[in-house]
């Protein structure tokens, strides 16, 4: 019998990816990636992100009075200190100014591919790498992808009847308009989120009439901010140890406040219980001379069912007289204003829409078609068995494939705490690949599926599904009634999870053939800060990569 047929299939030539990894979204999340690819000793990595500069959400959410809702020493990595930050709750501007901080202390502009859009992956099983497709029509092949498109990436519009028809200015706070003049207008905003109480404040200060349509109302606690002295700042960032006691108590608040109380509610139901009176009498103290407002401002589920807010302004802007709150449901909206269901229609220059992104939706998370192994959609997937992933990271039949901000992946807290732990988990991953030789890695099913179920039968238990939640629209819980975006577990576990878990809860592969992963150019050249499609086409092409086009 001959041989000819395996030798060759042994020999054949194996098609080389573009880069090793490839990471999607210059938001935080694919900062902390580069950084940890970076640590591990990968250089040869491109983050591809849609929008003109990094940042991610604090790049695209500018709207006055935009900010941080936890202390600042919580929401930064605790590898790296923020310089610029001047209050205890950063402003926006400063939290943007730390992503770029962290870009250049690290040297990842040269990593970095902006104003291009990924519309689509497919896993190469015979290549063993992925294919992404840009909106320029090209396609780039690495060998690892890595997710890194955070939770609020999708801005949701309200469906409202008539909302096309109005003459005014229609404004998402995702995509402000800092060109136009909101001075002296008629200014109407539907939502009263976290981002509309930072927002709402600000608009009452400059609008000649501000109308606010409030859906839900929200809980609202006070807010302790205050500037940090220079010498406070200076510590925090020359003394190491100062720096992570603090961090570490702030956590511990947080997991006690927050994940504690949410993923163990119950066990102690009675304190939520108690929480929630105390929060009635605390709107009723601050509003003491309108209690029939207090009460329209007070909600009816438990403190926690949605994301924790702080304000020292939001309640006592409804004081004011040229501040009318609606809690009427909208019926539909005119060329001039809003119609509510009580037929009274308000009239408005300028519709501010303060109604979140789409999180854990069917067909915005992911944003784009991810096809795995056997042709699996991803989307698809998740919507026909439930949003699921290995520590928030990994899915079977999606080698090669790690997400940061993936379901049950993010004990709730600091965003950058979560992103420091899984794309720490990608790196281990990748890292132990390279060493291995294996040109993939994949989650077993065994160890998905026990973690899946783990999530499932704690969330089942938390507050978030009781009826302490009920009613409070929260979106920790998606449209399959699952709390997949809120991982039950405290930021301990989460950090233990990601850190240390067992190699043998993947499966290495190598290609037939292969005697080693072959690492490509590593780009170690000096590139500017930024590079366009034709740079990045003119780039392949030196280095006689593939563009297809």
């Amino acid at each position: 019998m001959s041989t000819a047929p395996a030798q060759a299939a042994h020999s054949r030539s194996v098609e080389q990816p573009d880069f090793e990894v490839v990471v999607i979204g210059a938001g935080f999340g694919g900062i902390g990636m580069g950084v940890e690819l970076r640590k591990a000793g990968i250089h040869n990595f491109l983050i591809i992100d849609k929008n003109s500069d990094i940042g991610g959400t604090w790049q695209a959410n500018t709207y006055p009075g935009v900010a941080v809702d936890i202390p600042s020493v919580y929401y930064s990595f605790s590898y790296e200190p923020p310089k610029v930050w001047s209050r205890m709750f950063a402003p926006g501007a400063e939290v943007k100014q730390y992503a770029d901080q962290v870009v250049d202390k690290y040297g990842l502009r040269p990593r970095i591919l902006l104003n291009t859009k990924v519309v689509g992956g497919e896993w190469d099983e015979t290549n063993h790498l992925w294919r992404g497709k840009l909106d320029t029509g090209q396609e780039v092949s690495s060998r690892f992808v890595v997710g890194a498109v955070g939770g609020l990436e999708v801005p949701k519009m309200p469906e409202i009847e008539g909302i096309d028809s109005f003459g005014g200015k229609i404004v998402h706070t995702a995509q402000w308009d800092h060109d136009y003049d909101y001075t002296g207008k008629r200014i109407a905003v539907i939502g009263t989120g976290a981002t509309a109480l930072q927002l709402i404040p600000e608009m009452a200060d400059i609008a000649a009439q501000l109308t606010v349509f409030q859906r839900r109302p929200i809980w609202v606690a006070p807010k302790p901010d205050f500037p940090i002295p220079a010498i406070a700042k200076d510590l925090m960032v020359n003394v190491g140890p100062l720096r992570r006691a603090l961090r570490a108590a702030v956590t511990l608040g947080i997991d006690f406040g927050i994940s504690g109380v949410g993923v163990f509610h119950s066990r102690i139901p009675g304190l939520v219980k108690l929480a929630q009176r105390g929060g009635g009498a605390m709107y009723r103290a601050q509003l003491p001379d309108d209690p029939e407002l207090a009460q329209r401002l007070t909600p009816e589920y438990a403190p926690g069912c949605k994301r924790p807010s702080v304000s020292n302004r939001y309640l006592r802007t409804f004081t004011k007289d040229h501040v009318e709150l609606v809690t009427d449901p909208i019926k539909k909206i005119t060329k001039t204003g809003i119609v509510t269901a009580d037929g009274v229609l308000r009239k408005a220059d300028v519709l501010v829409c303060a109604t979140g992104f789409r999180v854990m939706d069917k067909g915005y998370t992911p944003p784009y078609p991810l096809i795995g192994r056997d042709g699996l959609d991803l989307g698809e997937f998740w919507d026909r068995h439930h949003y699921q992933a290995y520590q928030g990271v990994t899915i079977p039949k999606f080698p090669n494939l790690f997400m940061i901000t993936g379901p049950y992946g993010f004990a709730a807290g600091s965003y950058l705490a979560m992103i420091e732990c899984t794309s720490r988990h990608a790196a281990r991953a990748i890292k132990e690949a390279r060493r291995r030789g294996a040109t993939a890695v994949e989650i077993k099913q065994e160890p998905h599926d026990a973690y899946y179920a783990q999530c499932m039968r704690r969330g089942s238990k938390t507050m978030w599904l009781s009826d302490a939640c009920e009613g409070s629209n929260t979106y920790y819980v998606n449209y399959q009634g699952d709390p997949a975006a809120i991982r039950p577990s405290t930021h301990l576990e989460m950090w233990w999870g990601n850190k240390h878990f067992p190699f043998n809860h993947y499966s290495f592969t190598q290609l037939p053939g292969r005697t080693g992963v072959v690492h490509t150019g590593e780009l170690d050249e000096v590139r500017p800060a930024s590079f366009t499609n034709d740079d990045l086409a003119e780039f392949f092409r030196t280095r006689r990569l593939s563009v297809r086009t």
